[in-house]
Parts: structure tokens; C-alpha cells; sequence
């Protein structure tokens, strides 16, 4: 059987805890390196309990020399750090970030979002934005895959084919997203801890979320013409798990229904991507620990109007699982190996 030998960085956080517990249990991956900063020495195991029986490395220091002896290169490390990394990479590593690092093509519209000057201008044209049900046939050109955002995951799926056949208008289209409070990853309890975190809703980056420049980026290149779109987060009292509504109006030929078995129809062969019944509710509770995204179309009092509901675990698919279903891609892997 196939083996690939993995290194994980930035293995602590919550999307990287969850990371390693997908691949512990993928019979194709052997994790040979975890490596962090703060928490050299420990064991797995100390952040999350779950983990204490699966036979895994310590926890060291990421050192260059490590990339002779693996294949592929996870990181979930802080925006920036990634790229630093990228320029030790050989020639046999694949590297698969879970971070923001290469997602935007346009080195001077990462400085405006992320506000730092992009470390490895190089690799960028080596990279591909990895959203895998839009760009899995493209997947296994590239060195560098760069997973899409949890909040954009959740918004592109369901609109970039509706964009890009013309099922919609392009202007105006607002964006509503809810998020649980680890998207934000552990600092948030250092950040938010004069606000009552588990009780109450608040949104934030109102206008300005570094989410806008990956939407924008992708609706644009699916569509020549203009786009204008209002994305909103919000923070929730609640762990994981992300639900956007999408407000849109229609074109002339298009009714709700119409875009319902028009998405059905666009996904049939996509395993993670699910429906609800037309004008049906959904939940985040309907994804959680799951690597699906569930899409429900409902009509609104307008004709000429329609609300998407997309839901997914910020996590998983938002996350690690997306991250393990690209690298199910690149290596043939069934695409649903360890992600049932």
C-alpha cells in the first residue's frame, strides 16, 4: 500500500488538532513530523485528549532538513509563516496550506488585506487557489495548493457556477455569514475576553473582512463583467460550524426552482456537496463533523429574488478536510478516504 510521509506544521491549533486527527486515521499517511512553536516537547495528546491512544510524533521545532524526509508539507500556521517555508521546499515536497498565504495571485492586494509584504513572490504562479469540486483536474500541476477560507468555501460553491453561467444578476449580491468562535483559532479568547464569548452575536469586519479579496478574486475571474457584493461575518456563541445566506436576484429567465435543479444538476457527481429539499431550512448541526457542504434554495416574496443557505464545519471542510480531500486528489486517493 502507498504510504506518504507528511509534516505537519502549526499541528496545536484547532484547525491543525483536527487535521491530525483525519490523517491519524487515513491508511495512507504516515505523520512523521508535528511541529510547532510554544509546545516543543509535548505530546498531541495534551491538546486534545482524543488523540492519546494513536501512536504520533512529539511535537519539535520545524527544521529545513526535515523536507529531505517527507512528501508532503501541511501548514496551518499564522499568515506569513507559510511562505517562509515555501522556500526550503525540494523537489519531491508538495505543500498544502491551510492558511491565506498563497490564496491571493496579486502580491500588492495581499499587502492591502493582509497587511504585510508577500514573502515568496516566486511561488506564487506555482500555486493554485485549491477549492477542489471547481479545480480538481488542475490540482497535480502545482506545487503549492492554497486552501480556500472557511467563510468563502461556504459562498463560492454555491454562486461561482451561477456566476459563471449567467443564471444571476452581478450586482448587489449581499452575503451574510455566521461563523462559531473557533474560526478565529485559540487567540480568540485572549482577544475577546472582556466580551461575554459565549453568549452573545457579534459582527466584525464589517465591510473589510480579508475574506472579501478571495471572493472577489474568484467571482471575477469566473466573470468578465462587473460584480458588486456586501459580505458580512459574524461571530456566534457556539464552537464550529458556518451558515451564509446569500441574497441575490435573478435573471429575467431564472426562477428559484429553476437555480435549485440547476445547482443539483452542476454538483450530482460531487460527493461533499449536498442539497436540502427546495424552500427548506438547514443547520449547521446538519454538517458538523463532516467534510459536506449542504446548499438549500429558497424562494422569497419577490419572483425576481432568491436566498442560498450554505452550511459547513469550519473545521473540516472549511479546513483540514478540505485540505485532506485535495491531497486525496494529487496522490489518487479515493477522495472520500478518511473523511467518512
Amino acid at each position: 500500500m502507498q504510504k506518504i510521509d507528511v509534516l505537519v506544521a502549526g499541528s496545536t491549533g484547532y484547525i491543525g488538532i483536527q487535521l491530525v486527527k483525519i490523517l491519524s486515521k487515513h491508511k495512507n499517511i504516515n505523520i512523521k513530523y508535528l511541529c510547532g512553536n510554544s509546545s516543543v516537547g509535548k505530546n498531541i495528546s495534551f491538546f486534545d485528549k482524543n488523540l492519546k491512544n494513536k501512536k504520533l510524533p512529539k511535537i519539535v521545532k520545524f527544521k529545513k532538513k526535515y523536507l529531505k524526509n517527507v512528501n508532503l508539507i501541511f501548514t496551518a500556521l499564522p499568515n506569513g509563516e507559510a511562505q517562509i517555508l515555501s522556500k526550503h521546499l525540494l523537489k519531491k515536497n508538495k505543500l498544502i496550506d491551510l492558511a491565506a498565504d498563497f490564496r491571493i495571485k496579486n502580491p500588492k492586494e495581499y499587502k492591502k488585506w493582509y497587511k504585510i509584504n508577500h514573502q515568496a513572490k516566486k511561488n506564487i504562479p506555482d500555486s493554485i487557489y485549491g477549492l477542489p469540486e471547481l479545480n480538481k483536474t488542475n490540482l497535480n500541476n502545482y506545487k503549492i495548493i492554497a486552501c480556500p477560507g472557511c467563510y468563502p468555501t461556504s459562498i463560492l460553491l454555491p454562486l461561482l457556477p451561477l456566476v459563471k453561467n449567467k443564471k444571476i444578476y452581478y450586482k448587489n449580491i449581499i452575503i451574510d455569514s455566521k461563523s462559531g468562535y473557533s474560526g478565529a483559532g485559540r487567540k480568540i479568547h485572549f482577544t475577546h475576553a472582556k466580551r461575554n464569548l459565549y453568549e452573545s452575536l457579534s459582527a466584525y469586519g464589517v465591510g473589510w473582512h480579508r475574506h472579501n479579496s478571495e471572493i472577489e478574486q474568484e467571482l471575477k475571474k469566473t466573470c468578465k463583467e462587473k460584480i458588486t457584493f456586501h459580505f458580512t461575518p459574524h461571530l456566534t456563541p457556539m464552537f464550529r460550524g458556518i451558515l451564509s445566506t446569500i441574497y441575490i436576484d435573478l435573471s429575467k429567465t431564472q426562477t428559484a426552482k429553476s437555480i435549485y435543479y440547476f445547482l443539483k444538476k452542476n454538483y450530482k457527481n460531487k460527493i461533499f456537496i449536498k442539497f436540502a429539499n427546495f424552500n427548506t431550512p438547514i443547520s449547521t448541526n446538519d454538517v458538523i463533523n463532516t467534510n459536506n457542504c449542504l446548499i438549500s434554495v429558497c424562494k422569497t416574496k419577490y419572483k425576481n429574488k432568491v436566498i442560498i443557505l450554505s452550511a459547513i464545519d469550519n473545521l473540516i471542510k472549511g479546513g483540514s478536510g478540505q485540505a485532506v480531500q485535495n491531497m486525496n486528489i494529487i496522490y489518487k486517493f479515493p477522495e472520500s478516504r478518511g473523511l467518512k
